[in-house]
């Protein structure tokens, strides 16, 4: 590729020389396998710490009553930003927000740990059936 189509300025920030920024973010080991950990754009700044909502979605994934999650950043008067989690719970599993956190504090960080859990039906999702990030996110910033 060697940039967006009649968008000269994403081209630009997209490209540092001849290496092309996807918004990934990853690491690789020492075996030199690459593994991508979360997007960019996901990022949540808490306090100055980088915060990956997928570390936070992959340990709620661990409770057996949760069947989907999507964590994003919400504004914190304190933190900046901090994690707010929505979860759609299995059919006919129960928990509560107490439940999830205090089976969360041994998997996570403080700053990892989500101010919120808002409990939902249905998340909403893209036209593919993804988990749909960007409307959690603009429902919690308005």
């Amino acid at each position: 590729m060697t940039g967006y189509w009649r968008k000269p300025d994403e081209t630009e920030f997209s490209f540092v020389g001849r290496f092309f920024r996807t918004g990934d973010v990853g690491y690789m080991d020492e075996d030199g396998y690459i593994f991508i950990v979360d997007r960019i754009k996901n990022m949540i700044n808490g306090a100055g710490f980088k915060v990956y909502p997928r570390c936070i979605e992959d340990a709620l994934y661990e409770h057996p009553a949760v069947a989907e999650v999507c964590v994003v950043g919400i504004p914190d008067d304190y933190r900046g930003e901090a994690p707010k989690a929505y979860v759609r719970l299995k059919d006919g599993a129960h928990t509560t927000a107490a439940d999830l956190l205090a089976f969360l504090r041994p998997k996570l960080s403080k700053l990892e740990l989500p101010a919120a859990i808002e409990f939902r039906d249905e998340l909403p999702k893209t036209m593919i059936g993804k988990l749909f990030k960007k409307a959690l996110r603009t429902q919690a910033q308005g």
